[in-house]
């Protein structure tokens, strides 16, 4: 099933997700739902907060085929190293795309849909994707990456596209 995806301007977006206690087929429809609703958007991450529910799980895919399911549950960056500069877009902000600064390298520990633990070692757009869907579970957004004066011209454009009825 689709889910709403939540926009920016909901306060649940700036609110620290809680750690998830219980894998459960609960758990695991959540789970299924949440890629359906990332694949038709289209996107390469999606984290639980933008689906309305306060829980510490995000799903990516970062395959050109959509091939490569992968599910982080109470995910914890352990390192980052490097650094990249590039476009980044958020499914919570529609048409949004902004230059961000992420790290190269991200080493995060997590547990899969079963509550194993498993250690993830990624680069690149991987890298970047568990940092930005990280910092959702955090209640950070990629905004605050931005400079103020590109916040300002950001939140500006968006309330613009309110107004108009095109958010």
């Amino acid at each position: 099933m689709v889910l709403d995806i939540v926009k920016y301007g909901d306060p649940i977006l700036t609110k620290r997700a809680q750690e998830v206690s219980e894998f459960d087929d609960e758990l695991r429809k959540l789970v299924d739902n949440m890629f359906e609703t990332m694949y038709g958007a289209p996107g390469v991450g999606l984290a639980a907060p933008q689906v309305g529910i306060l829980k510490r799980l995000f799903v990516m895919d970062c395959s050109k085929n959509k091939t490569q399911k992968v599910v982080l549950i109470n995910p914890v960056i352990e390192d980052e190293e490097g650094e990249q500069i590039g476009d980044e877009g958020c499914l919570s902000f529609p048409g949004i795309f902004l230059e961000v600064k992420r790290p190269q390298r991200v080493v995060v520990k997590a547990n899969d849909i079963d509550g194993s633990s498993f250690t993830m070692d990624v680069m690149d757009l991987e890298a970047r994707c568990v940092s930005h869907e990280t910092d959702h579970l955090d209640g950070e957004l990629f905004i605050q990456y931005l400079s103020p004066l590109k916040r300002d011209l950001t939140k500006r454009k968006i309330k613009k596209r309110i107004k108009q009825g095109d958010w």
